[in-house]
This record gives C-alpha cells, sequence and structure tokens, in this order.
C-alpha cells in the first residue's frame, strides 16, 4: 500500500508474450497499445489501481509481427497523446506522492507528524471558591490574541468541601456566584463547556481527571483561577506547538510540554541556583510548571496510565532528595506534581520553560489564599505584553542549540552519540576529570545493572566516563539521557576500522568490543589522559574508586582479571600505543590469537602486545587490595574498610548480582530500573 491508502500496482509486458500483468494477475492483449489494452491501462489509471511510475514495459514485445506503415502511423497518433498524458500524470503523482508519503525520518526517536497541521487546542480553566480571581483571569483569556484559530475553554469548577450546616448556606451562595459568573461569560473563539462537581475532590483529581487527549493532535494548556495571562500566550505556545511538536527535525518524544511561568524553583535538595543567562530565552527543565502549562497529549496519556498503574499497586511517588517528596508525606493526595516528577524521573522526559528579563512571564500567578497558600501572596512576576517585546521574541532556536537542565539544574547534554574521532576528542574533553577517563564497556551486561551503575556514578558524582557498547534501543536511551555513548559498529565503520578484521564473521563482535576500547584508549592518551578500562562488573563504592597508588615509573598496569587496565596519560604512554601502525598491528595480533583458537579479551591482548615491546614497562593490579569480589557461594559479605569497587565475574547471574549488592546495600535502583535517590551535587 501506498501513502494514502493508494495500492501499488506492477503493470508490464511479459517478454515473449502478449499478456499484462497488473498486481500478479494476467490478462491477454498486451500487443498493441492503441488497442483493448491501452483504454484498459487508461481506465485503471482512473481509478487508481496502476501507478503510472510502475509502468516497465509499454512498447510491443519482440515476438509481436512488424507493424506497417499505416500501422505505425495509427500507433504513432494514439502514443503521442498517451505520452503527453503520462508526462501530466507523472508530474502530478509525484507530487501529489512527494507530499503524502512519508519520508525518510532524520531522527529514528521522532515520530512524523504533518507539516501544516489542524490541531485542537483547549483551556482547561481549574476553579473552586475564588471569584474573583476567576474573574480576572476569564478576563485574561479572553484578551488573548487566537489569531483567528478556534481555541476551546473548559471549566472545572471543584464542589466545595463538606460543612456544618450553619456554613452550607454560605458556601452554597459562593458557588451560585461562581457558577452565573462562568454561564454569563461570553466565549466567541471555540466551544465553552463547564464541568461542575457534585462532591470536592481536590487539586489532585482536577489536574489528572480534566484531560484525556482524543488524539495526537489535541493540546491542552492548564490553568489555575489564580492566574492572569498575556495577550501573546497563545501565538506563542502555538509557535512551539508547530516548531517543537509538528517539525519533525526539531521534535522529540520526551518533550512533554511547555509552562509559561517564570522559573524560580529547584526541586532537588542541595540542587544548583536557577541562574540562566540573559541571552536565553528558551530553555528545557525536567520539573513541570502548574502556573500555565501546555501539555503534549502522548506523554500525558503515559503518565495517566503509569500514575494509574502505581496507585493500583499502592506504589507511592516518594523520590528522596527531592524537596517535593516531603510535600507528598506531609499533604498527601491533596497535590498531585510529585507523581508527575516521579513518572518524569522515571521516563527522563523535558518541559519547555522561557526566560525573559525583568521577571516577565507570559503567565502570572497572584498567589492568591487557597489550597497553596494560606493568605495571598502577591503576583510571582510581571505580564510580558506588546510593549515590553523584544526584537527575538518569535525565534525559536534548533533543541540541539538548547540548554536542558535536571531537577538540580545540572545541565545536561542529551543524545550524545560518538560517532567519530573528532566528537570523541570533543566529548573526552567534556568528562574528563583531573586528566582521567574512565572506559566503561557494556558488552554482555544486563540492562538493570548498568542502571544500577550508573546511579551509583550519579550518587558519587562521578561523570569522567564514556559507555561503549552493541547498538541497541537501551543504548540509544542512555545516549538520550545524557550519557557519552558511543554505539561500537557505528563508530568503528566510521573510522574505517572493520577493514582490520579477516577472521569468521562470529568473532566480529569480540573484535569490535576490544578495537573499540583501542580508539578510545588512543584519543586519551593523545591528550595526555590517564584511562581506566573497565567492564560493567564493577561498581564504584567510592568518589575516587580508580585512584590507587602506583609506580610512576610504570606506564600501564594490568589487572589481574582481564577485565581492568590502566594506562597514564605520559608522552611515554603515547608513544607507544599512538598511531595507526599500533591500530593496525593490535588488530592483527588479535586476528591471529583467534585463529589459533585462544581465549581473548582487551587486557590479555594488550598484555601480549607490550611484551612485545621491550623497553614498556607492565606492572599487575590486584583488584582484591582495593574492592572486594562477590560471587555465587559468599553471601551477607560487607565492604570493609578501604574498597572502592565491588566486582563479579562477567558469567555471574544478574539476580544473583541484585542479590549479593542488595546485601551489602548499594543496589540503587526501584524496580523499573530507575534511580531511588535523586543526589545533586553543586556544579
Amino acid at each position: 500500500m501506498r501513502a494514502g491508502g493508494r495500492r501499488r500496482w506492477n503493470w508490464r509486458c511479459s517478454r515473449g508474450q502478449d499478456d499484462v500483468v497488473v498486481g500478479g494477475e494476467r490478462s491477454r492483449g498486451c500487443g498493441d497499445i492503441g488497442g483493448e489494452r491501452e483504454r484498459d491501462v487508461l481506465a485503471f489509471w482512473r481509478v487508481g489501481f496502476v501507478d503510472p511510475f510502475s509502468i516497465s514495459r509499454v512498447l510491443p514485445s519482440s515476438s509481436a509481427k512488424p507493424k506497417s506503415s499505416a500501422e505505425m502511423a495509427l500507433l504513432k497518433s494514439h502514443l503521442l497523446p498517451l505520452l503527453l498524458f503520462s508526462l501530466s500524470a507523472l508530474l502530478f503523482f509525484s507530487s501529489f506522492f512527494y507530499l503524502s508519503s512519508p519520508h525518510p525520518n532524520p531522527n529514528p526517536n521522532v515520530t512524523l507528524r504533518p507539516q501544516n497541521p489542524d490541531f485542537t487546542f483547549i483551556i482547561k480553566l481549574l476553579a473552586y471558591n475564588r471569584l474573583d480571581s476567576l474573574s480576572r483571569c476569564l478576563r485574561s483569556l479572553a484578551a488573548a490574541d487566537y489569531l483567528s484559530d478556534r481555541v476551546h475553554l473548559h471549566v472545572h469548577i471543584d464542589h466545595f468541601s463538606p460543612a456544618d450546616s450553619d456554613d452550607a448556606d454560605r458556601k452554597l451562595r459562593e458557588s451560585r456566584r461562581i457558577l452565573d459568573l462562568v454561564d454569563a461569560f461570553e466565549w466567541s473563539f471555540g466551544e465553552k463547556l463547564v464541568h461542575y462537581r457534585t462532591a470536592n475532590v481536590g487539586l489532585q483529581a482536577q489536574w489528572l481527571e480534566a484531560w484525556w487527549p482524543s488524539s495526537d493532535h489535541e493540546f491542552a494548556f492548564v490553568v489555575e483561577d489564580d492566574l492572569e495571562v498575556s495577550p501573546l500566550y497563545y501565538k506563542f505556545l502555538k509557535n512551539l506547538i508547530m516548531n517543537y511538536y509538528y517539525n519533525a527535525s526539531n521534535s522529540r518524544p520526551y518533550i512533554y510540554g511547555a509552562s509559561l511561568q517564570r522559573p524560580r524553583f529547584v526541586p532537588g535538595k542541595h540542587g544548583n541556583k536557577l541562574k540562566v543567562d540573559d541571552r536565553t530565552r528558551l530553555f528545557l527543565y525536567q520539573l513541570v510548571g502548574t502556573w500555565g502549562q501546555l501539555l503534549f497529549p502522548k506523554p500525558w496519556k503515559e503518565f495517566r496510565l503509569w500514575y494509574d498503574k502505581h496507585k493500583a499497586k499502592g506504589i507511592k511517588p516518594f523520590l528522596d532528595g527531592m524537596v517535593t517528596t516531603g510535600w507528598y508525606k506531609k499533604i498527601g493526595e491533596k497535590i498531585w506534581t510529585p507523581w508527575f516528577i516521579k513518572f518524569v524521573h522515571t521516563r527522563g522526559y523535558f518541559n519547555i520553560y522561557t526566560n525573559f528579563l525583568h521577571e516577565r512571564a507570559l503567565s502570572v500567578s497572584h498567589r492568591d489564599a487557597g489550597v497553596n497558600y494560606g493568605k495571598t501572596a502577591g503576583p510571582d512576576s510581571h505580564i510580558l505584553d506588546e510593549s515590553s517585546l523584544e526584537p527575538k521574541f518569535w525565534n525559536t532556536l534548533p533543541l540541539g542549540d538548547l540548554k536542558w537542565y535536571d531537577f538540580c539544574f545540572r545541565e545536561i547534554f542529551p543524545e550524545r552519540v560518538i560517532g567519530s574521532l573528532d566528537e570523541l576528542g570533543s566529548v573526552l574533553n567534556s568528562v574528563q576529570t583531573n586528566n582521567t577517563v574512565i572506559i566503561v564497556s557494556l558488552f554482555g551486561v544486563k540492562e538493570m545493572v548498568v542502571s544500577n551503575l550508573l546511579c551509583q556514578f550519579e550518587s558519587l558524582n562521578l561523570r569522567n566516563y564514556i559507555l561503549t557498547g552493541p547498538e541497541s534501543e537501551f543504548l540509544f536511551d542512555l545516549a538520550r539521557r545524557g550519557h557519552p555513548v558511543i554505539i561500537t559498529n557505528r563508530f568503528l565503520e566510521s573510522v574505517g576500522a572493520y577493514k582490520l578484521l579477516s577472521v569468521h564473521n562470529s568473532y566480529v563482535q569480540l573484535i569490535s568490543e576490544i578495537l573499540v576500547k583501542v580508539y578510545v584508549l588512543q584519543k586519551c592518551l593523545e591528550s595526555r589522559y590517564s584511562s581506566w578500562v573497565v567492564d560493567g562488573n564493577m561498581l564504584p563504592v567510592s568518589a575516587d574508586p580508580f585512584v590507587v597508588e602506583s609506580d610512576p615509573s610504570y606506564d600501564f598496569y594490568i589487572g589481574t582479571s582481564p577485565e581492568l587496565f590502566f594506562a597514564r596519560g605520559s608522552s611515554s604512554a603515547q608513544k607507544d600505543v599512538g598511531g595507526t601502525d599500533f591500530t593496525s598491528n593490535f588488530a592483527m595480533l588479535v586476528n591471529s590469537l583467534l585463529v589459533r583458537q585462544q581465549s581473548v579479551s582487551f587486557g590479555y591482548v594488550m598484555a601480549k602486545f607490550l611484551e612485545m615491546k621491550k623497553s614498556v614497562r607492565v606492572n599487575t593490579l590486584d583488584e582484591t587490595s582495593f574492592g572486594l569480589r562477590i560471587d555465587n557461594s559468599i553471601v551477607n559479605q560487607s565492604l570493609g574498610d578501604g574498597k572502592k569497587i565491588v566486582f563479579w565475574p562477567n558469567d555471574m547471574a544478574s539476580e544473583i548480582v541484585q542479590k549479593r549488592l542488595q546485601e551489602i546495600g548499594i543496589w540503587v535502583i526501584n524496580d523499573d530500573s530507575s534511580c531511588k535517590v535523586v543526589v545533586c551535587h553543586q556544579s
């Protein structure tokens, strides 16, 4: 099937016979262009059954009799209009199919969407018992510029909470005034819908039950009744939707919406101060905004289903290290944001924020007395209007040019898939700490073990690492979340390394795993960075896990297990393993060892290679001197003093690994492989 449900048929004349093959069905009469066959073809074209681009033979078959001059003249008289018709059809169909058929997606994680969408925009106004606040909010919404678009207004009014009979009459009168206000309010931009609850449900249910998207082209803009919006807010949000949702090359499925409030809050305990460069107008931040939040449909559906699952199983939205967890423990289900924050943390999603000068914003909370404030605190910022616009207000930069921040307001760098030696050098410069880099191989390591490793890295503030592994959705997701990743096969192909391979295909993955370490190691030494090469079966328990006493007269150390290797960032080490000759000679040694059916690993091959260099001194490093080895037989072990890493055999079952690490107290992920704790470190 072609785009738009159009069938693609193959119409051709078979060599040596006068048949027409249409969609695999054969019919007679292929010999005469000007006869019944031509009329049939044109009829097929008209009803859309024949694709003009798939006609591979229109002229008579080679076995047909030669035509007389009269016949040829007749043939030409029929053929000329047919050719003109074909050209016209070709131009029409080519433009049609170009516009209607899907084009290659530049980002494999992005769903292509129509370029001129007819989307639905719904304002979800959440109200309770603040008549004056609601009136102000409605006036500001009605004063906005909606560009002649159809925009719907849905007002959700929560019922007052149960009261004594003496107070019931007063609350009934308040509710009636609010209903009268909303009923009398004229909304000329689209439909107005009012939902008045029969019982008090609170702010959490008001938010969560206000919207279930009817399609991937329906957006909700949620405002609480003490908000005031700028007349420019809709034009701004539409611009964001067009550029960051419908622009296929500039959208990401892990962006869940946009907040119009002025950013002021960092939920991670001991997080960085929320400070953005004055020249920055847009940035991405994991935190949801409750003062004017645009919600994208698909992430919101994902959240609602995630919420239902966790509520049904009695799982609380606890996320240690977050201020919002304390709020939830104090007031429970009255608030909804801890649930959404936990969801966003699990999925690694982001929100678009604005940053305007002089404390201006497109949505302002007056912080009137209510659920969140015991008494009125006043507006948090100033409304941005036409008089305060900046020249570049409507500019939307590519996502790659924007800054991204996590819950600690620490800048992260999403989608760091390293594809070339130049990119590798740049990333090494950005991640190295004290001129040291850790190269972590994830070949054969279970995903949950990798997740636990990275959460441990996060808690210890270890950021000087690069991950290598085979191509997988999991590895791409790690890169999306900001981890520097080398997809081995793609990287080696880009640097032309596969020409060095000469053994059977069954060894390609093993050699690739070894060779990628060689390239990264070389690049590290080129910049005089010391390098640790480790596998994913080593878990750090110290902030300086690979800082050990070493003899400076040795440039290379090899662990007693073949997964551990250290190279000092010295000029002599760079000379010993530098240059293209080293890479090719190393690959030749790997090939020869495999041909002799010897067991190989990076450390083993490196030891063999360095042995051949008589002037190179190589020392042995005993992991047990600074690490704890766990295995299947020993239970209830403890770290003891001076231990910096925990390690285990590569063939140890991941369930046993999890159990042993839990016994030690360093299994730090939840059942969904998300970190149990958010640990902020000052940048």
